[in-house]
């Protein structure tokens, strides 16, 4: 019997590029045909087959409540029978960015937007904007949306087809945006040292997620705070990915260090498109129409999108929520560690929160070089193993994965019965 899932693709590649409206989902780094997803509840995912997987993809973040969380659901459903879009302020905005503003101290004022790429676009002007300077850094594998500033050496999809640069994006664009090597304090106190008085801002994943999860060695990112604050630079954290995942008020709660900007996404929207820029009132107020710094969007602080981000924050800042999961989260990366161990294949793992990371490579990277240094080969059969076991990751080795507050003991074990099979073979 033809897969419908193999029909469902060979349609999809007739009209859309690569059959997929995302390039990772189309599983050229893996190989082989993606699922195509009918519905989803909890920590559960139903193909277009039938089969069910557990899924630690989570809509690459989103979902830390678990797929269809009823009062997320409900939530949106009573927004959606009164509106699905006003263009124009609700209270359910005002109240999502309080919640922000509480949940992440730095966050003084915040403004909604629709999606992650379109706050750190955002976040960025509004930084070159407020400094009076053009240059931008970021660092290697680190990835902040499509935006052509950014994609320089940029991590995630663009990561994954091994072309960290992107066609389309000019020279003179691509010239304005500096890249260093992530945890190399060296190398950027140096760059401080030689152009610190032209730098607007430095953007940084605090924990990236995006060339796999790779953590901040110790003193790096207070060795970057120290270097914004003396030359007058915007220090702008990208935790689109991190926030609500790491700590309740995001990496910068979880490692004491206070930026001048944050992005955010993934969890405000609770599944729907929602991102967010916020920080510091003072920079914050030269956006328009207080300042001269324009951005404008139509569907942001969308009624609906806020519904669900409003219902998904209030469970995710309830007592004893982050350490649960966070201890899910330890309960998978150490059980995948010692079925490794066992059938002797070099394999490590790591996790922060409810973010984890699978490397094959006897230890965790700490840089971009590093992750490349990681067995992909052995990766990509892994996955396709996975896979045929009803258990879905990312499919990219350079991709974190996550946990929900909905995985529990039966689908960490099934998970672990499942990897024991694929290690073996």
């Amino acid at each position: 019997m033809t897969s419908r899932n193999d029909s469902l693709f060979e349609r999809a590649r007739k009209r859309i590029p690569a059959g997929v409206n995302s390039p990772v989902r189309a599983f050229r780094a893996v190989g082989g045909t993606p699922p195509f997803f009918e519905r989803a509840s909890g920590p559960h995912l139903w193909d277009a087959d039938g089969k069910r997987y557990i899924d630690y993809v989570g809509s690459w973040g989103p979902m830390v409540l678990g797929h269809t969380h009823p009062a997320v659901v409900e939530a949106v459903q009573a927004a959606a029978s009164k509106a699905l879009s006003f263009g124009a302020p609700t209270e359910a905005e005002v109240e999502l960015a309080e919640a922000i503003c509480r949940l992440v101290p730095s966050i003084e004022m915040v403004r909604l937007v629709s999606s992650g790429t379109e706050a750190t676009m955002s976040a960025i002007r509004l930084a070159r904007g407020h400094t009076g300077r053009s240059l931008v850094v970021k660092f290697e594998g680190c990835y902040h949306g499509h935006a052509d500033s950014l994609l320089v050496k940029a991590g995630s999809g663009a990561l994954t087809f091994g072309n960290p640069s992107s066609a389309g994006v000019p020279p003179e664009t691509a010239a304005h945006t500096l890249v260093l090597d992530f945890n190399d304090t060296a190398q950027m106190n140096a760059l401080f040292k030689e152009k610190g008085n032209q730098i607007a801002c430095v953007i940084v994943e605090p924990v990236a997620g995006n060339m796999n999860l790779v953590l901040p060695k110790s003193g790096f990112l207070e060795a970057l705070r120290e270097n914004c604050s003396r030359h007058g630079a915007v220090l702008l954290f990208d935790e689109v990915m991190t926030g609500f995942r790491v700590a309740l008020g995001g990496a910068q709660a979880r490692y004491g260090i206070k930026p001048d900007l944050t992005t955010l996404g993934k969890v405000i929207g609770g599944g729907l498109p929602v991102g967010a820029f916020g920080g510091k009132r003072d920079i914050m107020e030269k956006i328009a129409p207080l300042g001269p710094v324009y951005q404008a969007g139509t569907l942001s602080g969308n009624p609906v999108a806020v519904a669900a981000g409003l219902a998904t924050l209030k469970l995710v800042e309830e007592k004893g929520f982050q350490s649960k999961i966070e201890a899910t989260t330890k309960l998978l990366v150490e059980g995948l560690m010692a079925e490794a161990r066992k059938a002797s294949v070099v394999f490590s793992a790591q996790s922060i929160g409810s973010m984890f990371g699978l490397y094959f490579r006897a230890a965790p990277p700490t840089s971009f070089a590093e992750v490349m240094q990681c067995d992909k080969d052995r990766f990509n059969k892994f996955f396709h193993h996975m896979l045929e076991r009803g258990v879905y990751l990312a499919p990219s080795a350079y991709e974190a994965g996550f946990v929900s507050a909905s995985h529990g003991h039966a689908e960490i074990d099934a998970t672990l019965a499942a990897a024991r099979e694929a290690f073996k073979s």
